[in-house]
């Protein structure tokens, strides 16, 4: 991306004194159209080398390039330029939704009409490891003009970054609910440290069904100690302990959890398990052993998502007992999601929401320097979020949140409307 926009602006030298402005103005939009276009077509060739080795039965890729959209205009500052995305035909099934994967351009949503905006294009580059000095060729088409964006302005807008985020820290949590949560530490390499930031970050739904960000904090390779850290400031905050929280099994957040909030249930992320599972299996054993796990996460009922795991231990426990184990030690906490509403089982299984956000920095092919100090690392992270944050859609039936909170107990995703007491608990509050 930023060589094309080095050639577009050499070219710019080489414009004769005295050209009128509308020729100028025509190659400014086309040099806006070339960076466009090359930055597209980077994103596509590094998502189809990310899965490469990813095969049909017939030994095809699952991942190819397939043609271009049609073209649209996109509104930049230098005029509505036409692009014409590539487009990318991926056959690859979702472990966990069992739904087909597609590419989403991270640069130029599906439907985006006009080009990024700073505030969200910035923190994305910082964390992929450009440095202030290259802002200004790297956004100059974007924002009409390189003015306004040297270093030291960089620097000062990071700096008010910071700041913005260690107020968000330290706000009230009093007079918000969170009803589920989301867990999960992410990785940044920091270019002037000899460790990577970890961040820890925590999502919850409010008891309105809204998505938001509660903490990100910088913690230390996801120790309990960090994570009862973060959990008892947002205690102090007023945070109220959620219902029910989903994450990774590997984190230290669990044993931290238990102690600060020993009320909130748990559950693991189905995502984060099928990768744990398949690590433990030859490659040849992968294409049956998702189908089985899929039997297992997507079952109707609590009943029949045992009896998946039964069948799934039996066939692969007695080649591969670790991988069976992965399964049967969790399978409690893998199976939570089936004591609330149906509706919320999609969320719930899955710490997607943090994923998807971070996506485009962990699918990064190429190793960088990252951001140049750990709080600037962290502002980014959290203007990053808050850009995306926008755009996040309500959970699924929102309305049943409130009753989830509410200690309204649900059976394999339907309200109990009469429980009997002694066979069904209330979820806790």
């Amino acid at each position: 991306m930023l060589t094309v926009v080095h050639e577009e602006n050499e070219a710019h030298k080489h414009v004769p004194a005295g050209v009128g402005g509308s020729l100028l103005d025509e190659l400014v939009r086309d040099g806006a159209r070339q960076m466009l276009a090359a930055a597209l077509q980077a994103e596509v060739a590094a998502y189809i080398e990310q899965f490469a080795d990813q095969l049909d039965a017939d030994g095809r890729r699952l991942v190819v390039r397939n043609g271009s959209h049609a073209a649209r205009e996109v509104a930049t500052a230098a005029g509505a330029v036409p692009v014409q995305a590539p487009r990318v035909n991926d056959k690859r099934i979702d472990e966990v939704t069992g739904q087909r994967l597609r590419f989403a351009s991270a640069i130029l949503p599906a439907w985006a009409r006009k080009s990024p905006q700073v505030a969200d294009v910035l923190p994305l580059l910082y964390l992929h490891g450009l440095s202030s000095g290259d802002f200004a060729p790297a956004l100059e088409q974007f924002c009409g003009s390189a003015a306004g964006l040297s270093p030291a302005t960089i620097t000062r807008l990071t700096g008010q970054w910071q700041d913005e985020a260690d107020a968000f820290g330290r706000r009230s949590l009093r007079d918000v609910d969170y009803v589920y949560v989301w867990v999960d530490g992410i990785h940044l390499k920091v270019r002037l440290e000899q460790d990577k930031v970890c961040l820890l970050v925590m999502i919850g739904v409010r008891a309105d069904g809204h998505k938001e960000l509660i903490a990100l904090a910088d913690g230390f390779r996801e120790s309990s100690e960090s994570w009862a850290d973060l959990l008892r400031d947002c205690k102090r905050r007023g945070m109220t302990a959620p219902v029910l929280a989903a994450g990774d099994g590997a984190l230290g957040f669990w044993r931290a959890v238990r102690d600060v909030f020993p009320d909130t249930k748990e559950q693991r992320c189905w995502f984060h398990k099928i990768g744990n599972v398949l690590a433990a299996l030859p490659k040849s054993a992968h294409p049956n052993a998702k189908k089985a796990l899929a039997e297992i996460y997507n079952a109707e009922d609590k009943t029949h998502a045992k009896a998946a795991a039964r069948a799934f231990a039996a066939e692969y426990g007695t080649k591969w007992p670790k991988a069976a184990a992965k399964i049967t030690d969790d399978l409690d906490v893998l199976l939570a999601f089936y004591d609330y509403p149906a509706e919320h089982w999609v969320h719930l299984r899955t710490t997607n929401p943090i994923e998807s956000t971070f996506a485009t920095v962990r699918l990064r092919q190429r190793v960088t320097k990252g951001p140049g100090s750990r709080a600037a690392g962290i502002a980014m992270a959290f203007k990053l979020i808050e850009s995306a944050q926008a755009r996040w859609r309500m959970v699924n039936a929102p309305h049943l949140v409130a009753l989830v909170r509410a200690g309204v107990p649900f059976t394999n995703g339907k309200r109990v409307e009469r429980p009997d007491q002694s066979d069904v608990q209330p979820n806790a509050a």
